[in-house]
């Protein structure tokens, strides 16, 4: 089709394209006589690749990123996947780079980095195995940085939160969650673990923490021999020596407290956080986990991801591998998806991504 394309567009005869593309010119005429009769159809086509997705399919992963821009090409495979759609993260980078001006993925990899590098002195075995716990501060303002001397606003309320988080090494759950005005004191602290036992029914053979003043106390260690707990202190002032907790409370600022308005009320800010929380348990695969989600690995309950999949690609034969992790072939190939996203608890920084076969 091209060839006769640029003899019209060069108004060529017959010989002269021909000696152009050193082929007969009985054949030009033949091509010519196709299209007269039947159409441009009549010509030999070229196979779509069998492998190629829909366009759609593009659409969605583009509409995605429009929607949550903070979702890296990873955590987008990883939630299409929970969805019933398997594409690979290199799948997804592609599509998203056929539009011109898009963000540029973030996170998914530097949080392959972390917990590549972390080094693990404890393993899980189980739930509630080991506990991770750290202390960190979530300004209200754009920072504690003044102008004026001592160049730092007083890292309390109104100022600031300070929040402390117990993560499950096993499952990288967050068993438990707590709001101060101030930086908590080490009995504090201690009350902060005894009401999270208390409420999971479950209380930890080892705790991980960094050697804070709220941990590396006599007072905590009395508390702690108590229970039977054995604590584990991380490095000091070596970065990733608690690599665990502290990727999650960089999960908790970059794609929860950071993308609202903080709450200065009290009970406010503790319904934001536990929203975050919950979304995080429940909703958002998680790299280490494969996909999972930190609440399927806890509970133990099959993954999403792995539930029979959709397959946007007609010539894809049903038994061949897909984008990891494997899954069946739910219905036929060849289906067309719309992307839903909903929001956990109506806050859009939170997404919930579902698709639905339309006609």
């Amino acid at each position: 089709m091209a060839i006769l394309e640029l003899k019209a567009a060069r108004g060529w005869s017959l010989a002269q394209a021909a000696r152009a593309f050193l082929i007969e010119a009985e054949t030009i005429a033949s091509w010519l006589k196709r299209i007269d009769e039947v159409g441009s159809s009549a010509l030999v086509q070229l196979r779509e690749p069998v492998n190629k997705f829909p366009d759609f399919v593009r659409h969605i992963v583009q509409r995605l990123k429009v929607l949550c821009p903070s979702l890296g090409k990873v955590k987008i495979a990883q939630m299409l996947a929970r969805a019933g759609l398997h594409l690979c993260a290199t799948t997804v980078g592609r599509m998203l780079k056929a539009t011109p001006g898009d963000p540029k993925p973030t996170d998914a990899p530097a949080e392959q980095i972390a917990m590549a590098t972390a080094p693990q002195v404890v393993t899980a075995r189980y739930p509630n195995h080991v506990w991770h716990i750290d202390l960190t501060v979530v300004p209200t303002g754009s920072g504690l940085w003044t102008a004026w001397l001592p160049f730092a606003l007083p890292q309390r309320w109104p100022f600031c939160w300070w929040l402390a988080a117990v993560v499950d090494h096993f499952s990288r759950r967050v068993t438990g969650v707590a709001v101060f005005r101030k930086q908590p004191d080490s009995r504090q602290v201690r009350g902060f673990l005894a009401t999270t036992m208390r409420e999971h029914k479950a209380k930890p053979k080892y705790i991980i923490c960094d050697k804070g003043p709220q941990f590396w106390c006599k007072a905590f260690k009395r508390w702690c021999r108590r229970h039977k707990i054995k604590p584990r202190f991380g490095a000091v002032g070596q970065y990733g020596s608690i690599a665990v907790i502290e990727r999650f409370i960089r999960t908790l600022k970059d794609e929860g407290l950071r993308r609202v308005l903080v709450p200065l009320n009290l009970r406010k800010m503790r319904d934001e956080v536990i929203a975050i929380i919950g979304w995080y348990n429940t909703r958002r695969p998680h790299s280490w986990l494969g996909g999972r989600t930190p609440e399927e690995r806890y509970r133990r309950i099959p993954s999403a991801c792995r539930q029979p999949r959709f397959e946007t690609r007609p010539q894809w034969p049903s038994d061949s591998p897909c984008a990891s992790p494997q899954a069946k072939v739910r219905g036929n190939p060849g289906l067309r998806l719309q992307l839903v996203v909903d929001f956990h608890q109506g806050r859009r920084h939170l997404p919930i991504v579902t698709l639905k076969r339309v006609a």
